[in-house]
């Protein structure tokens, strides 16, 4: 379509015609945007068209200029008439054969493609447009107007700022204001995560994904610190107490849980497991396998920077979707990001609520989080189980077996490791499928404070089981640091009118 021809045509309508085009009708058939043309077949009367003088369902074209003009202010703009300074100065330059020529598409054009209708109907609708929007100072100063003829349009770049300071003012409430009952907080979420499991990447990739029985997200790998053998035994006599989650009373805050709240932090690799235990040089790190025993939805945050939304400029909730989505490929660095030891306490309160969340809040249900790995810089990645989904299935062991560990021997040539587990059963004893738990944690039952509650009553169902030959122990000798150098410049500089500084 030559876009040129619409600007130099004469398109001066006088504003006695003006009422005349409002009352022109227009069909749905002559509408080619899919969601201006439904809601002109749903909401529209039966008349006859102006353009294929058909009787259908229509909308007078004033109707339809006020719809364009509401999709025209949230997703495109007018364009300079002037060159900007940069334009100038390649035009000043002899040397150059630069030509300016105006950004963007004449509005005529614009408004064709958008609704994707004729020429002779866009070129009404841009008449009441300019009509409504002209104004007499303007037009004494001889300054363009929204809409006018010859004015050119160009689509607006998708900002999520509105966004990002509402996701600033929510980490202050909690820093600040509210830690535990915030209305604006919960209200902020919810607009972030309803209907997440909807969303799609551009290559239709879901955002909440299964893991699972059947899937291809079946293990997590899930380490452990120990510094004396002593616990190390107590963790190979039994991984499905010592390496899974922690009780309550033990469970640390991290970035996804405050302190108390356990869940269950595990890696799809063992290499990301050890780094995120961050293990000193000396010590032994413990990791299994476990496996997923029960169907779970993960909220995948590796995908959100490629989520991708799709509708129409005519759906006047569009904008605020695409915003959305713009924000959204940004929150899986916001909630990842390195958080310095002695920073955690405050700079964890927003994930942490974050999870809370998704766990309890959400229209959308949600087992747990996968995120990339912090410690790693590499493609692994790291998952958290909610509360909900953090339960390990005890080992069948039968009553009255006796457990013993070994981390090695001694020999001839001195110490030699060599880890073991052996089990010895009472030999008329029959294996009980359902047996009392016996934990190997700290006799909480024994503490004064907590002699009136009730131990062992968990009624979650377990939705992992640890793979008890799959249990390693890595002896860490070093740590390896993946840096970016940058070197200190110095300077001196004899003070007077020309110091920099």
């Amino acid at each position: 379509m030559d876009q040129a021809r619409w600007a130099d045509r004469g398109n001066i309508v006088h504003s006695e015609d003006i009422e005349e085009l409002k009352l022109k009708h227009i069909c749905h058939t002559c509408i080619g945007e899919q969601h201006l043309s439904d809601e002109v077949r749903t909401k529209g009367k039966r008349g006859k068209c102006s353009y294929c003088e058909k009787t259908r369902r229509t909308f007078t074209l004033d109707e339809v200029a006020g719809r364009v003009a509401t999709a025209f202010e949230q997703h495109y703009y007018r364009t300079s008439d002037q060159p900007n300074d940069y334009e100038h100065m390649l035009q000043r330059d002899k040397e150059l054969s630069y030509e300016w020529s105006r950004h963007g598409d004449d509005v005529v054009y614009a408004i064709q493609n958008a609704a994707e209708i004729t020429e002779d109907a866009a070129r009404d609708i841009q008449s009441i447009l300019e009509e409504d929007h002209s104004d007499f100072d303007s037009a004494a100063m001889g300054e363009e107007t929204e809409f006018a003829s010859g004015s050119y349009y160009q689509e607006k770049n998708v900002s999520d700022s509105a966004w990002r300071e509402e996701w600033r003012r929510f980490e202050n409430s909690l820093k600040t204001e509210a830690r535990f009952f915030s209305r604006t907080a919960a209200a902020h979420l919810a607009a972030i995560f309803d209907g997440i499991d909807e969303l799609r990447t551009g290559e239709g990739q879901p955002l909440v994904v299964d893991a699972g029985p059947e899937t291809d997200f079946h293990t997590l790998f899930r380490a452990r610190v120990f510094q004396s053998d002593d616990k190390l035994d107590l963790a190979m006599s039994r991984p499905d107490q010592q390496l899974g989650s922690p009780p309550a009373l033990l469970a640390a805050a991290g970035r996804m849980n405050a302190r108390g709240i356990s869940v269950f932090y595990g890696a799809n690799d063992p290499k990301a497991a050890i780094a995120e235990v961050r293990p000193p040089v000396g010590s032994k790190v413990a990791v299994a396998q476990f496996e997923i025993i029960r169907k779970l939805r993960l909220l995948d945050l590796t995908v959100l920077k490629n989520v991708q939304i799709r509708g129409s400029i005519f759906d006047f909730n569009f904008a605020r979707r695409l915003e959305r989505a713009q924000f959204l490929k940004s929150l899986s660095g916001r909630i990842t990001q390195p958080v310095m030891p002695d920073d955690e306490p405050f700079e964890y309160l927003a994930t942490q609520a974050v999870a809370d969340f998704l766990a309890t809040e959400s229209s959308v249900p949600i087992d747990g989080i996968i995120f990339p790995s912090v410690q790693v810089a590499e493609d692994l990645l790291n998952v958290v189980l909610f509360h909900k989904a953090a339960r390990v299935e005890t080992m069948e062991i039968p009553n009255g077996t006796q457990i013993r560990a070994s981390t090695g021997h001694s020999s001839n040539e001195g110490w030699e490791d060599d880890y073991s587990v052996i089990e010895e059963v009472p030999p008329a004893l029959k294996v009980v499928k359902e047996q009392k738990d016996t934990p190997a944690w700290p006799d909480f039952a024994a503490m004064p404070a907590l002699a009136d509650r009730e131990i062992g009553s968990d009624q979650r169902e377990p939705a992992l089981r640890v793979m008890p030959d799959s249990v390693w122990v890595h002896h860490v000798e070093g740590v390896v640091f993946k840096t970016d150098e940058y070197q200190i410049r110095r300077l001196r500089w004899e003070k007077d009118d020309r110091s920099p500084f």
